[in-house]
């Protein structure tokens, strides 16, 4: 076979920093191809007049706004940026225009515009520097509610504007924190409700005076911790929907009276924790969804009656995004599954019926063979039943195969059982087993598990994968001897964790965007968010927290990873600054180990452009292929 001259290589963009990874051939990525090309969609708004919607999905390079006339419609894209656009809302009344929020570079200091429809003119709403929320609209339209970091860079204020009028933006009312959230405007629009959000566990509902700005607490401070994920305005104005875990281990709907403080059970009896819900315009119906062992199931519940209906006809997936169109007679929502990428979907009221707005295009691939998840389950260090979901590879796979780990961020996010996108190629060409856990401090399983890694239990959660390989060598078909753990974010620390703990036990390891030690990120993680994460890994300020947090970082155990590590990072990243990924790189150079750098000019927590997600997914199937021994 003739050698392969330069041209035969891949040439990474200049934006990319590239180190220890050997030339791509260009073989390679024409092989990997078709697992690039997946879409998806997310539902942005319904039109406020006509059943039409916006969605954000990707043509090009990012995400970017599109408009759909109708189910199954063409997806006519609107906004054209080298940047994603995040959320976009239509003008509430007659839709002429909506607003959109993008940030640059993967920064995260969203900035609003609007977004003129008669013209295509577009009007830098915010200050053009700070962090900005998107906002909520008030009922009657003409005000926008939202938060910003720009009165200190750490606090999150609120400030109110006409979007025609960007010159009436005003600061409404000074808050302290990072954790301020808007909810809802009460239907006079002479209130706003909004969260203060201190820890997955812990959190308070606020009234603010839409006019003067002045504040008064809903849920006093002072008893034991309670967490609300969501409210809304009861329509009568004198109430309030909420979600909240209070008087029990799992998140339930329930009526808030404010003069009382009581809560009303609203879905009593179901047995598992609700996530996202939106109530019709009527207020009569709620629909709302429930996690059940990392699977959606959608609910209509009927508030006078108190009548709950399960729409049949869905597939099975994780749903979000609930939201109702202003006529209150069509539902809207985004569904993935294991074999199909997020797509918007609707729900008619009065017949049933379920319609699919969009339907992503998956390279070609015939996503119907993919593999569906397998929830295992494993006994931890402690007897505590850890769980997660196996895909196993392609059938005609035979003999012990090898096992990649996928660990979460959050860390109270979840492995629910979604789409893998690119990650269906190590299942169906290398033949590769995924295994996605929910260790402890997952989300999905009740608030005491939530806390069970809290602070100086950290450690604990590494041991759940510890377990976790002790059962993959007890699996007749898992070989224990090719193992890689790979995660982002604090799924990132994780792997990390893992290298160090575990190094005579995995063959390799993959950090994306990973915390390197928990007192350095804390550090120098955005002011708007460090006490937020200080309520989940605890204060660094602490003199014995601090010792803790150093005697575990992997970065002070770097001399114990002896299996090759690839670290890849966004420059830009704002939650874990390049610096977390740049002295974990710095220090290993001097093991007698592989380790390969990639990072990203305009790139923040995690790749979001299409160009330096394919190159990030070249390199690590390169990688995987090499150090598990696959072809």
């Amino acid at each position: 076979m003739p050698a392969l001259s330069p041209t035969d290589f891949l040439t990474p963009g200049d934006n990319l920093t590239v180190e220890g990874i050997p030339p791509l051939p260009k073989s390679l990525a024409e092989t990997l191809r078709r697992y690039t090309e997946f879409r998806a969609a997310g539902f942005a708004d319904w039109h406020p007049i006509r059943r039409e919607m916006l969605i954000r999905t990707r043509f090009a390079d990012t995400f970017q706004v599109h408009h759909v006339a109708f189910p199954g419609g063409d997806r006519r894209q609107v906004t054209f940026f080298a940047d994603a656009v995040g959320a976009a809302s239509y003008e509430p009344n007659t839709g002429e225009y909506f607003v959109f929020s993008k940030d640059t570079g993967g920064n995260e200091f969203s900035q609003n515009y609007r977004y003129d429809l008669a013209d295509g003119a577009i009007t830098l709403l915010t200050d053009g520097s700070s962090k900005n929320s998107h906002g909520l609209w008030s009922n009657a339209g003409s005000r926008r509610v939202y938060t910003s970091t720009r009165r200190t860079g750490k606090d999150v204020d609120f400030y109110t504007l006409d979007p025609m009028h960007p010159e009436s933006d005003a600061l409404l009312a000074e808050m302290e924190g990072g954790g301020w959230y808007g909810l809802d405007w009460s239907p006079d629009d002479a209130r706003i409700l909004v969260m203060e959000y201190v820890s997955i566990n812990e959190s308070y509902l606020w009234l603010l005076d839409a006019h003067n700005g002045n504040k008064t607490i809903l849920t006093p401070k002072g008893g034991p911790k309670v967490s609300y994920k969501g409210a809304k305005f009861a329509p009568d104005g004198a109430s309030f929907v909420v979600v909240t875990d209070s008087g029990g281990e799992f998140d339930r709907l329930m009526r808030l009276d404010p003069a009382t403080l009581a809560l009303t059970p609203l879905t009593a009896g179901l047995g598992w924790g609700v996530e996202d819900f939106d109530v019709s315009p009527d207020g009569g119906t709620v629909a709302f969804t429930t996690n059940e062992d990392g699977v959606s199931v959608l609910r209509l519940l009927d508030l006078p009656t108190g009548e709950m209906t399960r729409p049949a006809g869905l597939p099975l997936g994780v749903l979000g995004s609930l939201s109702w169109h202003a006529s209150g007679e069509v539902l809207a929502f985004g569904l993935v599954s294991a074999r199909s990428p997020s797509d918007v979907y609707s729900l008619t009221l009065a017949t049933g019926q379920i319609d699919r707005w969009t339907r992503s295009e998956t390279g070609g691939l015939v996503t119907e063979t993919f593999s569906e998840p397998e929830l295992v389950r494993w006994p931890s260090f402690d007897g505590r039943s850890i769980s997660g979901f196996l895909y196993r590879p392609a059938p005609k796979f035979t003999g012990k195969r090898p096992v990649m780990i996928v660990i979460h961020g959050g860390p109270e996010a979840q492995a629910r059982p979604s789409f893998l996108g690119q990650s269906n190629y190590y299942l169906n060409e290398l033949g590769a087993a995924l295994i996605l856990p929910n260790i402890r401090g997952s989300s999905g399983y009740g608030k005491s598990f939530l806390d069970l890694d809290n602070g100086f239990l950290r450690e604990d959660s590494y041991k759940d994968i510890g377990a976790l390989l002790d059962w993959i060598a007890s699996q007749p078909d898992l070989d224990a001897e090719r193992i890689l753990v790979s995660g982002g974010s604090y799924g990132g620390h994780m792997t990390l964790a893992c290298a160090y703990l575990y190094s005579d036990r995995i063959a390799a390891s993959v950090d994306i965007v990973g915390m390197s030690s928990l007192v350095t990120f804390l550090e120098n993680t955005e002011s708007y968010r460090r006490d937020l994460r200080r309520a989940e890994y605890g204060d660094e300020r602490d003199p014995e927290m601090r010792a803790f947090l150093e005697r575990i970082a992997p970065l002070n155990h770097a001399g114990e990873i002896r299996k090759p590590l690839f670290v890849i990072q966004g420059k830009n990243d704002p939650r874990v600054p390049a610096g977390e990924a740049l002295q974990m790189v710095a220090t290993l150079r001097g093991n007698a180990i592989p380790v390969w750098f990639l990072m990203a000019d305009d790139e923040g927590h995690g790749f979001a452009k299409k160009k330096n997600i394919e190159f990030q997914f070249f390199a690590t199937v390169q990688f995987v292929k090499t150090f598990l021994g696959l072809s």
